[in-house]
């Protein structure tokens, strides 16, 4: 009740607050933002609210533009560097700054315009994978199931498509397609990543999942270990983690990246808490994203893959 009551009245005393900072330092809120925080999260995170609590017509114009360009996944290549340009121009004409005089806010602001849109464009782009269906009469989705077998069990040939043999892999039945209903193909590409850039991991995380007293369902764990990541994105948590490791656009594979950290990591946590049976995954999983949340909770948060793969 009271951080509302808190709320009401810094809406109130911003502007004021604002004005009297600009006539004290001759700078506006973006510019001592962009000058005063460190780069990363704590400087992104700074311009995202100034941007997104502004009253002026302008500025909120400017990022009702950039929401719809997000939208279209045109922030990339040569046309990031016109939208960076168009928002950098705009907020030095409505806040009156000599762009040559001021070169380093031009800069610094470019940089927080392409992590901010970059990532509600990545989130998009995470959706639309997310609602996309796995099709088991699409060529493309067949393919890259097969190949999560063949980079997962290379030494053992799939007798066929809808095979007992999934089960080894953590899937529920002979048919992984009905295992991807809740993620889409997002849980697919997600397991697909982890096991072609990091084979030796996921092969060690893999053999955990078999172990007598521990074990658990690895792709079904892996499923669901998209879904937290995908929440992580779409409510900001992870926005720390991504605003203080990429300078630019944030990539879908930077997504991936994120992933193969939650599975690693979570392998890990599973071992060291030693539930009685895969029935306590739930306890396990709840208890290790309260972890994960703290630690995206600092500023200068970042998720380091920091695979040990000479001592697996």
């Amino acid at each position: 009740m009271l951080q509302l009551a808190w709320s009401y009245v810094y809406w109130y005393l911003r502007p004021i607050l604002k004005w009297f900072l600009r006539r004290a330092t001759k700078l506006c809120e973006l510019q001592r933002i962009c000058y005063g925080a460190p780069k990363g999260a704590q400087r992104t995170l700074g311009v995202e609210s100034s941007m997104m609590n502004s009253r002026c017509p302008d500025i909120k114009r400017l990022v009702s533009d950039l929401n719809r360009i997000s939208e279209m996944n045109r922030i990339q290549g040569e046309n990031a560097k016109n939208v960076v340009n168009y928002a950098v121009f705009t907020v030095s004409r409505v806040k009156c700054i000599d762009l040559y005089v001021h070169d380093q806010f031009s800069k610094s602001f470019g940089v927080c315009v392409q992590q901010i849109w970059g990532m509600r464009q990545l989130l998009h782009e995470v959706e639309r994978l997310r609602a996309t269906p796995y099709d088991s009469s699409n060529p493309d989705h067949e393919e890259k199931l097969l190949l999560l077998w063949s980079l997962l069990k290379p030494e053992e040939p799939l007798d066929g498509r809808i095979s007992k043999q999934w089960q080894d892999i953590g899937f529920q039945g002979d048919d992984p397609a009905t295992d991807f209903r809740g993620m889409g193909m997002l849980g697919l590409e997600n397991l697909l990543y982890f096991a072609r850039e990091y084979p030796k991991v996921a092969q060690h995380v893999l053999s955990h999942s078999k172990h007598p007293n521990y074990g658990f369902v690895y792709a079904i764990v892996g499923i669901n270990l998209t879904s937290m990541a995908y929440y992580l994105l779409r409510n900001g948590t992870s926005k720390t983690h991504f605003y203080n490791t990429c300078s630019g656009v944030p990539s879908l594979k930077l997504f991936h990246a994120m992933y193969s950290y939650l599975f690693f990591e979570f392998d890990k946590f599973w071992i060291k808490e030693r539930p009685k049976n895969v029935m306590q995954f739930s306890i396990v999983r709840d208890k290790f994203e309260k972890n994960l949340k703290e630690t995206l909770a600092d500023p200068e948060a970042v998720l380091k893959l920091n695979f040990r793969v000479d001592d697996i």
